[in-house]
């Protein structure tokens, strides 16, 4: 039987939402014993197949006591799991320490046992046993122009991670700050995908990397169409990554933190527009998510279920889409409250609220 599940990584541990495949009724259980008071600021669901129902979880969980790791669970949550020697960290030669995990990623299916994380400081770090050890992607951590990526308020991290759906060798990352990177050759070699993303902070502002990108986004049936939301700006890539354009026109903002794309809609995609920079509340003092059906050119407000009035932000990992039909929409928010919408984004129910500062959310219909 399929059921829903709902990864909620907040600042002082991990929450698992539970539900049928309807997705209208969820069960919440936490905090996991195992990653209390830790910051849980990844989390992943891989359903190629291992695990029960077909899934397996991650979660990057940061312990006071223990630093960084990344464990798995093949049970559902149930129990988790990490080899004896660590998971995760930066070979000696490397002359740094890992500080957090900020992104797990599966492969697409093709690619069975891959999987890739991102970290602070920025890194890209690649498994080929499911998730269970990592190695460092030596290509990207020793690019000249590593010395020069600066660190964003969040601090200096790789946090998204974009497998080409149907090429192993072309991955993309994001970073703040430093901006969007590609390689071709399977991380050996990589080059800034940068131009048109503007760095209005800089004395260049369209400069070659040093933008601070907050969010990439893709649809595997599309893989060249790729959006962006920048620290101001919101930003569309039909040729993947070569090239920006803004699709910000009608919006209330161009900036916030998340972005997703509907995951059987290539040109529906999903952001949350903050008042700039020193407030960062929502636009309006409002808790509504933005919709577009046409890749951009126009936006709709959905707020059906939503607090009417909000002043809490959204950050970029807490807003996420699940692969049913109708798609599953998810957004967490800093006041801990978590808000799942069954219908695309036309409708939201709050499934959890009162919970820490909530940072990362994944969601997947499994079995």
């Amino acid at each position: 039987m399929s059921e829903a599940v709902l990864l909620i990584g907040t600042k002082k541990g991990l929450w698992i939402g539970r539900s049928d495949a309807a997705r209208k009724d969820w069960q919440l259980d936490g905090p996991v014993p195992e990653f209390e008071m830790q910051g849980v600021y990844a989390v992943g669901i891989d359903t190629r197949g291992d695990g029960a129902h077909g899934a397996r979880l991650f979660v990057g969980g940061t312990s006071e006591h223990w630093g960084p790791a990344v464990f798995h669970s093949d049970d559902l949550g149930k129990t988790w799991a990490e080899p004896p020697e660590g998971s995760i960290g930066f070979p000696q030669d490397a002359e740094a320490s890992l500080e957090r995990v900020w992104q797990i990623q599966a492969a697409p299916a093709d690619q069975p046992g891959v999987v890739y994380a991102g970290s602070q400081p920025s890194a890209l770090w690649k498994s080929t046993d499911g998730g269970v050890t990592f190695n460092l992607v030596r290509g990207l951590w020793d690019h000249p122009h590593r010395k020069d990526w600066g660190a964003g308020f969040g601090g200096q991290a790789v946090h998204t991670v974009l497998p080409h759906p149907t090429d192993p060798l072309r991955l993309s990352v994001a970073m703040s700050t430093g901006g969007v990177y590609r390689t071709t050759d399977g991380g050996e070699t990589w080059s800034p995908a940068n131009h048109g993303i503007k760095a209005y902070f800089m004395p260049d502002p369209d400069p070659e990397f040093g933008q601070c990108v907050h969010k990439l986004a893709a649809h595997p049936d599309v893989p060249e169409r790729m959006f962006a939301q920048n620290h101001h700006g919101v930003y569309r890539s039909d040729d993947g990554g070569a090239s920006w354009q803004s699709i910000a026109d009608g919006l209330p903002s161009d900036f916030g933190f998340p972005i997703v794309v509907h995951p059987h809609e290539p040109d529906t995609v999903y952001v949350f527009p903050l008042v700039a920079d020193g407030n960062r509340i929502p636009t309006d003092a409002r808790c509504r998510v933005f919709r577009s059906r046409d890749a951009g050119a126009t936006w709709e407000a959905l707020s059906s279920g939503l607090p009417d009035v909000s002043y809490i932000p959204v950050l970029r990992d807490a807003m996420t889409t699940d692969t049913a039909d109708p798609a599953g929409v998810y957004v967490g928010t800093r006041d801990g409250c978590v808000y799942a919408s069954a219908d695309a984004g036309d409708t939201w129910t709050e499934v959890a609220s009162h919970l820490p500062d909530i940072l990362t959310v994944r969601a997947a219909v499994v079995g």
